[in-house]
């Protein structure tokens, strides 16, 4: 039991680390932010840093190195958008980072870490909430990354199952919660004509390529 929990937690670990990257890369690649929330991008990098502070706390290590890495990757979002994007744009960025991440402060210095934890669980649908609802209101979603959002589902899934297995209520109320969003995004790309499922598919086919070309050389 001790060496699957472990298992779990060093896959989520992986993917987590991994999760923003490719919407990082495409915002970056494309220059679109067609579909993407400026205010999940804030709320996401404040939220991080909490999961990086109740990581410390809990003690969660596995939460760390996650926590850092996805810092500084939807920060790297954030500058794009403070360039690219308009005022609309900018306080969207405020509002996640400032307004809606400073949420779990209350419960902070009520109970302690142990209630600011299951805030910050809670938080996780408030983190993921606005890209839900900014890919429900357009079928424009070229900046959208169905890669993110497969990892996002799988990552969920995996500490919802870890934090089963050690019985800890932050970690399983933000895994129900990433599973339930991240369908309902993936979803919502399917039905738009997206083809969630082809981001692997490509990454697949490249990867062969790269092998084969290596064994021509």
């Amino acid at each position: 039991m001790h060496v699957m929990l472990n298992a779990l937690v060093i896959s989520a670990t992986v993917l987590g680390s991994g999760m923003a990257l490719p919407q990082a890369r495409q915002l970056a690649r494309t220059r679109r932010t067609d579909g993407v929330s400026p205010t999940w991008v804030g709320v996401s990098m404040a939220l991080n840093g909490w999961w990086l502070a109740y990581g410390f706390a809990a003690p969660v290590w596995a939460l760390v190195p996650v926590s850092m890495i996805s810092i500084g990757l939807y920060a790297s979002m954030a500058v794009l958008f403070f360039r690219t994007g308009g005022r609309t744009d900018r306080r969207g960025l405020l509002i996640g980072a400032v307004g809606l991440g400073m949420l779990p402060l209350p419960f902070l210095v009520i109970g302690g870490w142990e209630l600011a934890g299951l805030a910050v669980g809670l938080c996780y649908g408030l983190q993921l909430l606005p890209a839900v609802v900014a890919v429900l209101r357009t079928r424009a979603l070229a900046g959208v990354s169905a890669a993110t959002w497969l990892i996002a589902w799988t990552e969920s899934m995996l500490w919802l199952v870890y934090g089963l297995g050690v019985t800890d209520p932050a970690l399983i109320v933000a895994g129900t919660v990433g599973v339930v969003m991240s369908t309902v995004i993936v979803a919502r790309l399917a039905v738009t004509g997206h083809r969630p499922l082809d981001a692997f598919t490509r990454a697949t086919s490249a990867a062969r390529w790269r092998k084969a070309q290596a064994s021509l050389s």
